[in-house]
């Protein structure tokens, strides 16, 4: 049996969440079952939108939905089969590609493919010590003058995760393999977070 690596180990309770609750989709936490506001204002901003898109961890697909619309041609990857079962389930008419990937062993053929990427929420999802293993895997997947929204919680207090939130020089690592075009903070009504980082990036 193939051995599981240390990152696998962290998430597997995401495809048991999903399975339990389903039925009862309103009961996962972070599925809202709306585009999430701050990719929608991107969307409304920005003028052009078309290429080949990513979203990281896709949960019920609701923003890789969003960007479909706005006119990308969609993957949108998650860990679990789950997940991504539902949101197929959920727009059954949709184009986009749910696939299930890990966002730490991506197939070659992902190597600097994607003219947007969008990742929000995820990164906090896995214990700190993958944290820059995992910026780094995500830079690896946009193409040379593709754009990568990012989308995270600020860190607050010293809490036991899950999540674990970033803090700005977290945050700061992506510009080791990026050039940050926009920094902006929102609020957030989260409990464990009062703000959160909105950030566009160019490779």
């Amino acid at each position: 049996m193939k051995e599981q690596k240390p990152h696998n180990k962290a998430s597997a309770w995401f495809d048991d969440l999903y399975s339990e609750h389903k039925d009862k989709q309103e009961n996962i936490p972070w599925a809202k079952m709306v585009v999430n506001p701050l990719l929608k204002s991107y969307l409304e901003e920005a003028e052009v939108h078309q290429g080949k898109a990513l979203v990281i961890g896709c949960g019920l697909g609701d923003d890789a939905r969003a960007l479909e619309l706005a006119g990308y041609d969609v993957l949108a990857i998650d860990v679990s089969a789950q997940a991504l079962a539902l949101a197929e389930e959920r727009f059954p008419d949709s184009k986009v590609v749910f696939e299930k990937q890990d966002i730490f062993d991506m197939p070659e053929k992902y190597n600097e493919h994607f003219d947007f990427v969008f990742e929000a929420f995820t990164i906090q999802s896995l214990p700190v010590e993958f944290r820059e293993q995992m910026i780094g895997a995500v830079a690896d997947t946009i193409c040379v003058g593709g754009k990568l929204l990012l989308v995270a919680h600020k860190k607050k207090l010293t809490l036991p995760g899950p999540p674990w939130p970033l803090k700005k020089d977290e945050v700061d690592v992506f510009k080791k393999y990026l050039k940050e075009l926009t920094f902006e903070i929102h609020p957030s009504t989260m409990v464990f977070a009062l703000e959160q980082f909105r950030v566009l990036y160019e490779k």
